[in-house]
């Protein structure tokens, strides 16, 4: 990720979003949560570089700038709460994303952070519905928001999504996950049977 565009883009992919330029000046784009009207990210050029301000965690933001040099103390903002991105093509995608992610889940009330606490507590060898993760998160009848966020999974690696199936126990489509066969590898590797797209949810279902 090096452009402003693509940093705008997937902030805007999140629920109840929208764009704002609130300084009159085009330099700085900001991608607001509508429920509160507050901002989770910044954009704006500096030095020859689009930058990204996003609000982190007290106890982890020194955890990014230790691990990225182009993860800076927020720039013109509180350097407890905020931190800077350079996109100078050091960062790699998966952690720019994350971290946009964990923004909006500061600032807003957000089901996704639920969502994704769910989906983390799934055992291995076993899957859950996406209309149960949606009971497990708060509210029973979000089941779409449940796909949606674990498309926009920021860390597969901690988040399992792929132990998520229909009510009928059947798999995702073939553009999730990493394409046309990853999940059932995913589910096999886990100790699940997978047959003809399917999970016998009797034998599997946690």
């Amino acid at each position: 990720m090096k452009t402003r565009e693509q940093a705008l883009n997937y902030g805007l992919s999140f629920p109840d979003t929208y764009k704002d330029a609130p300084f009159h000046d085009n330099n700085w784009q900001l991608v607001r949560y509508r429920g509160n009207k507050k901002a989770f990210l910044w954009t704006y050029e500096r030095e020859g570089f689009i930058n990204l301000n996003v609000k982190v965690d007290p106890g982890k933001a020194f955890f990014w700038r230790d691990i990225y040099e182009s993860v800076i103390p927020g720039y013109h903002q509180n350097k407890e709460h905020w931190n800077t991105i350079i996109l100078d093509g050091t960062i790699p995608d998966r952690d720019i994303k994350c971290m946009i992610a964990e923004s909006y889940d500061l600032i807003a009330d957000s089901p996704t952070k639920r969502i994704y606490e769910a989906v983390k507590k799934i055992p291995k060898g076993k899957v859950a519905t996406y209309a149960q993760i949606a009971e497990l998160a708060g509210d029973k009848r979000m089941a779409r928001a449940v796909g949606n966020a674990l498309h926009k999974n920021p860390d597969p690696d901690n988040i399992p999504c792929f132990r998520v199936v229909n009510s009928k126990g059947e798999l995702a489509g073939e553009f999730a996950f990493g394409g046309a066969g990853e999940q059932e590898k995913l589910l096999m590797a886990d100790g699940i049977e997978v047959t003809d797209g399917r999970v016998n949810l009797k034998e599997y279902q946690w």
